[in-house]
């Protein structure tokens, strides 16, 4: 290519994209980039692609490993010959051939970080002023602080 020569984004993305895909053991940035359609929305929302790995020396005929939520690993049994169909046609050749799916794996998007603890009603606070000793009133107060931005049952993270 000529040197000053301007190129268009879309044309780099699979340079730059490409390196770590392949670090994650993905050889092909297809499979992660449109995933949601290999899937579809419903099942893309609770799973997704970790890998493709091929027997030495081979580059099709591979098994892609899918982390999926508890509940809806035996669904995909279910789909697995359309998700091997539609990944291959993706990729444009046989590179798939078994699926393997680790359940309960983290599938999708990180859950986003708690809300920051918000500041207590001056009731709450006036409870806490009669606790004499520092370090569990501090203790009370963090407590008191989470629950107050806390919505619906306990979550361990």
């Amino acid at each position: 290519m000529p040197r000053g020569r301007t190129r268009a984004i879309a044309d780099l993305v699979g340079d730059v994209g490409g390196v770590a895909f392949r670090r994650f053991g993905f050889t092909q940035g297809a499979l992660i980039e449109r995933w949601p359609e290999i899937v579809g929305e419903t099942y893309a929302r609770h799973c997704r692609p970790l890998r493709l790995r091929f027997a030495r020396g081979a580059k099709e005929q591979g098994t892609l490993a899918i982390a999926a939520t508890g509940a809806l690993a035996p669904m995909l049994r279910h789909v697995e010959p359309q998700i091997i169909d539609r990944a291959n046609r993706i990729l444009g050749y046989a590179a798939v051939a078994r699926i393997a799916i680790e359940q309960g794996a983290q599938a999708a998007t990180p859950p986003p970080p708690p809300p920051k603890p918000g500041p207590l009603p001056e009731s709450a606070r006036s409870t806490l002023k009669q606790i004499e000793d520092p370090e569990l009133r501090a203790t009370l107060q963090s407590l008191a602080e989470a629950l107050a931005t806390s919505h619906g049952p306990p979550k361990i993270r």
